[in-house]
């Protein structure tokens, strides 16, 4: 294990200090718990947005506390979720008497944490909680019937979701609204992602899964979650259409559609190579007669260095176009 920390049991600690001491004009922390994250920015009678989960996801699920986005987040060690107490002091520094919605992905731990945190508010504060549980990984698709619950990973579609939500919220939705709005992101944004490498937990000291120096997985989730395919490592393109070919019948997305895409690094994937699947994945949707309204390409939900790429497209309606172009700031998402 090659890192730059000191000892592995604070390396969650000590990442929220630098943090916290580069934006005081953007994040604090309540109740003397550093894994407790608030926006310094609250907007009295506004609904406010909470998320959370494990660390190693930079800038997922934290660094989107900020203007226009989330108003809180509760911080797990390294791929653990945080407790439904951290939630809950999220959820009563961020409430302003207009309610609190809950976006978070669909993992087991933090779908039993939220729901006690939910419990919680309701009868120790008098806060009223509603939910989004994003959960749309292509690989991690399983058969459904209606009332059945969602098998699919949540993964860095739920960007968008936040997005779109925090948006609403900053516009003064109703508790309802915002509740509908990111739900209807939620629903409409589907991923695939590709890993070519592992990563190591601090605290572990050793990857998390052998992959050979020539081989990929498609569709590993950002745990390190099997995906549906482990082969040779092929070229940009073909990576690109096959996840494509997958992300696109799954929906589906249809001729005359309008999509975001997020092209998103796992953490030690270049730029370059994230703007060489960019240039296919624009070829391939104009072949398909997908209109792309904005790209966003970087890294926004990494897991550690983990070497690989994944892609999201967000099909939009002239709603969730305008709640995803508002302006927004946060330590790592800015948009004017």
């Amino acid at each position: 294990m090659k890192k730059l920390i000191n000892k592995p049991e604070n390396y969650v600690t000590e990442m929220l200090e630098g943090l916290y001491l580069a934006h005081p004009d953007l994040i604090t922390y309540t109740e003397n718990d550093l894994h407790c994250l608030v926006s310094v920015n609250k907007k009295e009678g506004k609904v406010g947005i909470a998320t959370g989960g494990g660390s190693g996801h930079l800038p997922l699920f934290l660094g989107y506390v900020g203007k226009g986005l989330l108003d809180g987040c509760s911080v797990g060690d390294v791929f653990q979720s945080p407790s439904a107490e951290q939630m809950l002091a999220v959820t009563k520094e961020i409430d302003s008497g207009a309610g609190v919605l809950y976006i978070y992905g669909n993992y087991n731990g933090d779908i039993f944490n939220f729901d006690m945190a939910t419990e919680m508010a309701d009868f120790e504060e008098n806060i009223r909680v509603e939910s989004v549980v994003a959960g749309e990984d292509v690989a991690s698709a399983g058969p459904s019937a209606p009332g059945e619950r969602n098998s699919r990973r949540g993964v860095a579609g739920i960007v968008f979701v936040f997005k779109c939500a925090g948006a609403a919220a900053n516009a003064m939705l109703d508790l309802d609204n915002v509740k509908r709005v990111a739900q209807k992101a939620a629903d409409n944004v589907r991923t695939m992602g590709v890993a070519l490498t592992p990563c190591t937990v601090p605290r572990v000291g050793k990857p998390g899964f052998e992959i050979a120096a020539d081989e990929m997985e498609i569709g590993m989730g950002i745990h390190g979650e099997t995906g549906i395919r482990r082969g040779k490592i092929e070229t940009a393109d073909e990576i690109a259409v096959e996840m494509l070919d997958k992300i696109v019948n799954d929906l589906p997305y249809n001729k005359g559609d309008e999509v975001a895409v997020l092209i998103n690094g796992l953490g030690a994937t270049t730029l370059d190579e994230q703007y060489i699947v960019t240039r296919k994945v624009d070829e391939y949707l104009k072949d398909k007669g997908i209109k792309v309204h904005h790209y966003y390409v970087g890294e926004y939900v990494t897991s550690l260095e983990m070497a690989g790429l994944s892609i999201s497209l967000l099909k939009l309606d002239e709603e969730l176009k305008q709640y995803l172009d508002a302006p927004a700031q946060t330590p790592f998402f800015v948009q004017l």
